[in-house]
């Protein structure tokens, strides 16, 4: 025999090693197609859970928007006052009505000084103006 030639036990130990790899490259594809065949149920999972996320999402109340803040009444006691005249008033009321109601001199200082107020008091939406001079409570 001569170098080139394969002897018979050596052409069996290269086809052991052969049959050797593809056994492996066999385990390997049966191994990527279990997984591959696994995929799809794991996207379906998925997809159900986005699904049920998605209508337990669509199912709760919409937000209620968040209460107005209160508004913070002035400490002057003269504030106090003026709503203890609104409060008994049915109907909008001008400067001059409620200095009436305070039996406060109706002097043009004093309605100047009272309009000045109830206009503080309608900036801090305590009071609303519906017509100019003319004040009242807002309604809820």
């Amino acid at each position: 025999m001569t170098g080139g030639e394969l002897t018979l036990g050596a052409a069996l130990t290269r086809l052991e090693e052969r049959e050797r790899e593809i056994a492996a490259q066999a385990e390997a594809t049966r191994e990527q197609i279990a997984q591959l065949t696994a995929r799809p149920d794991e996207l379906g999972r998925a997809a159900e859970e986005v699904r049920i996320i998605r209508k337990t999402l669509l199912e709760l109340p919409d937000p209620q928007p968040p209460a107005p803040p209160v508004p913070k009444m002035p400490d002057h006691p003269a504030y106090r006052q003026i709503m203890a005249v609104f409060a008994a008033a049915d109907t909008p009321l001008r400067a001059r009505q409620v200095c009436e109601a305070m039996d406060i001199e109706i002097a043009q200082n004093n309605i100047n000084n009272t309009r000045l107020k109830l206009k503080r008091l309608t900036e801090r939406g305590i009071l609303v103006e519906t017509e100019q001079g003319l004040f009242t409570k807002p309604r809820p």
